[in-house]
């Protein structure tokens, strides 16, 4: 018997008929949202029901040194649930129910194939919410978001995911469980291994339960600013300048000129009919009014012309246009969807960095941003599932401009295989060296995502 053929055995001999083979979804497993794509299908998928399947599938892969990919929804845009050939894909997906809803301690408990939106649809029947809130919240599953650390458009004054996570069950490499963190409020025993482990790519252990916060919904109104400006970094300073304010926005999202006219031609609108870039504040809460109207002055005072509305469909069609922005570049071509973040008041500078990279390697960079947190995605659109050299060469461009103005290579989206290449680059040998230690720790044996966030090491 064959060494994948002598795994899969194994694999049956445990899981039955959890264990899948069909060519159509080992190859949709080679991809994720990201646009790229591994060069071979791997071994096999693992429809994971429970925490027992997936002890299971890490011992047979312990047993037989069979690297494991673990997957969710897919919708990464790092590459970090890319598989490819003698891997097998452990996808949590089916695992997707809500354990507990606790309103006394405002804490519930999921298990990772849970979606980020469907969530939120259960809790809010209850008046509750879960403040994460990336943009694929309607796709993305909450382990993905664990896994890669995810953002949205609350994060500036709700938080990221970490922020909303107190504790897991994870998993580890040889199958052993072991839990993280804690359900008070408070909390500081030991190494905190629960903020290891969010964002962490599938490099430790398999995320299969989560404890995390949840909210009370937001009291008062909420006012929707939408603002148009002559370029984004006009927009940018505006944005700025409402953060420096004091003004706290739950949203502040900024669409350059390019992302307007994308998402036009999929949605049907024309939010970017004049070439304007546009950014949307919204402000919620029982000081909602007092600080849009606030908001509202600066954007003005800097040349935008803007309109506050207290309507929620209105103010939802807005987030809704800025939710669409990457099927829109998805209808482009293959897209190298990047993810720097920058200090706040260093928003005008990044998208002039911007501006300068499109011109030297004439490139075209369609940009949003969250602006109340300075986490800008500058897209690369191109044809093909391989990057050309000249987009690689405009990217690199792009993250040293973001690292000198104090600001990092990824906001939310992971490192997964696409920004490897520049983990050293922020931060420095050293570093790296310590954290393949960690990740040595937790997985001996090298088969926990293997690829991912580090450059594999050459021998010799």
């Amino acid at each position: 018997m064959t060494g994948s053929a002598a795994v899969l055995d194994a694999l049956r001999s445990a899981l039955g008929d959890a264990v899948v083979t069909d060519p159509a979804r080992l190859d949709a497993a080679r991809g994720d949202k990201s646009g790229h794509r591994s060069a071979a299908p791997p071994l096999a998928i693992v429809d994971a029901r429970s925490i027992e399947d997936v002890q299971a599938t890490m011992r047979v892969a312990t047993a037989t040194r069979t690297p494991v990919v673990t997957r969710g929804a897919g919708t990464g845009l790092a590459g970090a649930a890319l598989a490819t050939t003698g891997e097998i894909v452990l996808s949590t997906l089916a695992m997707d129910r809500v354990l507990e809803i606790d309103e006394d301690d405002l804490v519930a408990v999921v298990q990772p194939g849970i979606l980020n939106g469907r969530f939120n649809d259960i809790l809010g029947e209850r008046g509750l919410w879960f403040a994460p809130d990336p943009a694929s919240r309607a796709i993305s599953t909450i382990g993905g978001n664990i896994a890669t650390g995810a953002g949205g458009l609350l994060c500036a004054k709700y938080g990221v995911t970490r922020d909303a996570v107190l504790g897991l069950t994870v998993v580890l490499a040889d199958g052993r469980i072991i839990r993280t963190g804690h359900r008070s409020v408070k909390g500081v025993t030991g190494l905190d291994l629960t903020a290891l482990m969010v964002g962490s790519e599938g490099l430790l252990g398999v995320v299969v339960e989560a404890v995390v916060r949840i909210r009370r919904r937001v009291e008062g109104a909420v006012a929707t600013i939408a603002a148009f400006f002559p370029d984004a970094a006009s927009a940018a300073r505006a944005a700025s300048a409402v953060s420096s304010a004091g003004v706290q926005p739950a949203v502040m999202e900024l669409m350059d000129a390019r992302s307007l006219a994308a998402v036009d031609a999929l949605l049907g609108t024309t939010m970017g009919a004049a070439g304007a870039a546009h950014l949307a504040v919204q402000t919620d809460g029982p000081a909602a009014s007092t600080e849009a109207a606030e908001a509202l002055a600066i954007i003005e005072s800097l040349g935008g012309s803007a309109e506050l509305t207290t309507e929620p469909e209105e103010g939802e069609r807005l987030l809704a246009v800025r939710r669409a922005m990457h099927p829109a570049m998805e209808r482009l071509g293959t897209t190298l969807i990047e993810d720097v973040s920058v200090p706040r008041s260093a928003l005008p500078a990044m998208f002039a960095a911007i501006a300068d990279v499109e011109e030297r390697f004439g490139v075209t960079i369609p940009t949003v941003a969250h602006a109340g947190d300075g986490n800008l995605h500058p897209n690369f659109v191109f044809e093909g599932d391989v990057v050309p050299d000249h987009i690689w060469e405009a990217a690199d461009a792009l993250f040293s401009a973001a690292l000198a103005l104090g600001g990092t290579l990824t906001g939310e989206h992971g490192i997964g295989v696409l920004k490897r290449r520049w983990l050293e680059d922020e931060l420095g040998a050293d570093q790296v060296e310590l954290q393949r230690g960690i990740k040595a720790v937790f997985d001996p044996l090298g088969i926990l995502n293997p690829g991912k966030v580090f450059t594999p090491l050459v021998a010799g």
